[in-house]
């Protein structure tokens, strides 16, 4: 795919350009690979219509159908990975292979969510009456996928949300748009038309998606700042709103580890993806019996790893996907260096074009430095040595955010006990980021509201339907 490729917004199973477009870039580079269309409010509103005209015919097919149309949705991801994850490299970063990740399991995501069933509750069968709950569809969906894990994210909303019987509008992010308009031209025909609507905008689609009175429930991945305006702005209309945020995610590694066997674990658990993950590592706390070797073993895997441009063959590490977040990134090292901390690897600037942060280990910085207590969203770790386990606990949890944790121990009763204090959504015992869609995955605090994943996540996309039969006299 290239800048030549026109790409379409999808609007009721039509191609749609937009009035204007605006450019997409390769952070490797800085070079434009493409345009994307900017929808306009009356293309936004067009989008909703269709989704609107759609809904009563697809929430009356019957279940089974409806799996079948995410397992076409599936089938589409698998059949073209090799086009889509090129694709998806040139826009993201991130190298060939974690983009196959990324599309499969999407692919994944929609197969294992078509298994889950949506429950009828029987509340009451006497003489007198049946009483039973059951679950019917919210309506129009406007999901507002981000730009890390553009296609599995989008597919933890658009798979639970066709299944429970709803149409939706989706919204990539304007960083990584064209995968998603390429999914969106490859699965006409294979969807209902306006049953999946996709568009494409800048900084101003969003906020109108989440006033918009057409839609009924909104779906975000992001920030927790940007989590806040969605939830105001969907206020309005007291639409739905399943928010999925940031996390700032605690690893505790008790002093009974292998060292060398955890070493490369724990560096993946923080970089994996150029550390551009809500539930990747974001601070360090090592046992002070193990901190030194541990120290020293992570440093020496993490000057082996390859950093560059996703395209080339044996690359590791991607650059950061774009230049606000790079910027970011650079000011909490230059934050570092001013405080006078000690940087055990990285910490400098690459000379090359293209959002490139070496990987940086920062050694044991105050508590209350802003490495420790801020969401990095990139490839830089403090490590932090702990004593007490009361007090490191302690520290773990003082966040407002609340979305993931990790502990590493030999002891697996002891790593339950201590993952049993941890305020967060997931906690992983001896392993890291592991997502299931079988399972219920959303933050405490203010990492959302809601969750997504299992008959949890699904339930999400829908409304609770009590219906009471009055039986006849005996």
């Amino acid at each position: 795919m290239t800048q030549a490729h026109d790409y379409t917004m999808t609007i009721g199973g039509k191609a749609v350009a937009g009035d204007t477009s605006f450019a997409v870039l390769n952070p490797a580079n800085e070079q434009v690979i493409g345009h994307a269309p900017d929808c306009s409010p009356a293309q936004l509103d067009a989008a909703v219509a269709a989704a609107r005209a759609a809904f009563p015919a697809w929430s009356a097919t019957p279940i089974d159908q409806r799996r079948q149309a995410l397992l076409g949705i599936a089938g589409v991801l698998a059949g073209n990975v090799e086009e889509l994850k090129r694709l998806l490299t040139s826009e993201q970063g991130k190298p060939h292979s974690d983009a196959m990740g990324d599309i499969l399991g999407g692919a994944y995501w929609c197969q294992a969510t078509s298994s889950l069933d949506l429950p009828v509750t029987v509340t009451e069968d006497t003489e007198e009456r049946r009483g039973e709950t059951r679950h019917v569809p919210i309506g129009v969906v406007g999901a507002i996928a981000p730009w890390n894990f553009p296609i599995i994210l989008a597919m933890f909303k658009v798979a639970p949300a066709l299944l429970a019987g709803n149409t939706v509008v989706l919204k990539p992010s304007p960083f990584t748009p064209l995968t998603t308009l390429r999914l969106g031209e490859l699965l006409r025909g294979v969807l209902p038309d306006g049953v999946l609507n996709i568009v494409t905008g800048g900084d101003d689609l969003g906020p109108w998606m989440t006033s918009h009175p057409g839609i009924d429930k909104v779906s975000f991945t992001g920030s927790t700042q940007t989590g806040r305006k969605v939830m105001a702005s969907a206020a309005s209309t007291l639409k739905r709103v399943t928010l999925e945020l940031g996390g700032n995610d605690a690893a505790i590694v008790m002093p009974d580890v292998d060292v060398a066997q955890v070493a490369e674990q724990l560096f993946w658990a923080a970089f994996r993806n150029t550390g551009q993950i809500c539930i990747a590592t974001k601070r360090m706390y090592v046992h002070k019996d193990i901190y030194e070797p541990l120290k020293d073993a992570i440093v020496a895997y993490a000057a082996t790893v390859k950093m560059g441009d996703g395209a080339e063959q044996g690359t590791q590490l991607g650059p950061i996907q774009n230049k606000l977040q790079y910027q970011r990134v650079l000011d909490l090292i230059d934050d570092a260096k001013s405080k006078g901390y000690k940087f055990l690897i990285g910490g400098e600037k690459s000379q090359a074009p293209g959002y490139f942060v070496p990987v940086t280990i920062i050694d044991n910085p105050p508590e209350n430095s802003r490495i420790v207590q801020e969401e990095q969203f990139g490839p830089v770790l403090p490590l932090l040595k702990f004593d007490d386990l009361d007090d490191v606990i302690g520290k773990a949890n003082a966040t407002e955010y609340g979305l993931g944790g990790s502990v590493w121990s030999a002891d697996e009763d002891r790593a339950l006990e201590i993952a049993a204090r941890l305020a967060t959504g997931t906690v992983w015992i001896n392993e890291s980021q592991h997502l299931s869609p079988l399972a219920a995955f959303g933050g405490h605090k203010q990492s959302g509201v809601g969750v997504e994943g299992a008959l949890e996540g699904l339930l999400e996309y829908t409304n609770a339907q009590t219906i009471f039969v009055k039986k006849k006299a005996a």
